[in-house]
């Protein structure tokens, strides 16, 4: 399932904890809602952190912890993704940036070398700023739509191949016998516990008997 692939790769509570910048937004990060996963909840973290990747602005994390705080997805994620923007791929990323907007806008495009940093912000923006802001805009929106998505195309599609796997099983004769005598539990994913115990030890004793 998308669900334990996505766990294995989130940081821990502790990790998230050792992160100066989010001490700012205290314990409301740790809110259980932030950290479940579900469809909707990975969705849109990866919207949001992909989204706020591609902003120039210094504090990208804080920013990211707190639009999933009020749009409700999952934290870890949201904060995890923007360092898709880091200081080896920033370059090029925004870089692209500048080359959507000065093509969106039809202006020459001058080569730059980019700094996530207060110093460039205040003395090479200047220069650029329009193309470039509008290119990391578009990019933002285009690939956090993107991640969006996909994710949810994704986490559909295992939940439907997961579901006729297990309805195939369940078709199968003798598979409820089978599942009983392996310990798999099968008829406990239709919610009757107690009364699928009752009736596939039955059947199974009765095809015992049979032999």
């Amino acid at each position: 399932m998308p669900k334990k692939a996505l766990k294995s790769l989130l940081p821990s509570a502790d990790r998230i904890r050792e992160i100066k910048s989010l001490h700012v937004l205290g314990d409301w990060i740790y809110a259980t809602n932030l950290w479940h996963l579900n469809r909707y909840s990975a969705s849109m973290a990866f919207f949001v952190g992909l989204f706020v990747a591609f902003i120039p602005i210094p504090g990208q994390m804080p920013v990211a912890a707190l639009l999933a705080m009020l749009l409700r997805c999952n934290l870890p994620i949201s904060v995890s993704l923007v360092w898709i923007t880091n200081p080896l791929t920033m370059p090029a990323l925004f870089f692209m940036a500048y080359k959507v907007g000065a093509l969106i806008i039809d202006v020459p495009v001058t080569p730059l070398e980019f700094e996530l940093s207060y110093h460039w912000l205040t003395n090479q923006l200047a220069n650029v700023w329009q193309p470039f802001l509008l290119g990391c805009l578009v990019c933002a929106l285009f690939f956090g739509c993107l991640g969006y998505f996909v994710i949810s195309m994704l986490w559909r599609w295992r939940v439907s191949v997961h579901w006729r796997e297990r309805k195939r099983r369940r078709s199968i004769p003798g598979s409820q016998c089978i599942g009983r005598r392996h310990g798999t539990g099968v008829a406990h994913a239709v919610g009757q516990t107690a009364y699928a115990d009752r009736t596939t030890g039955g059947s199974c004793r009765l095809a015992a008997a049979a032999k």
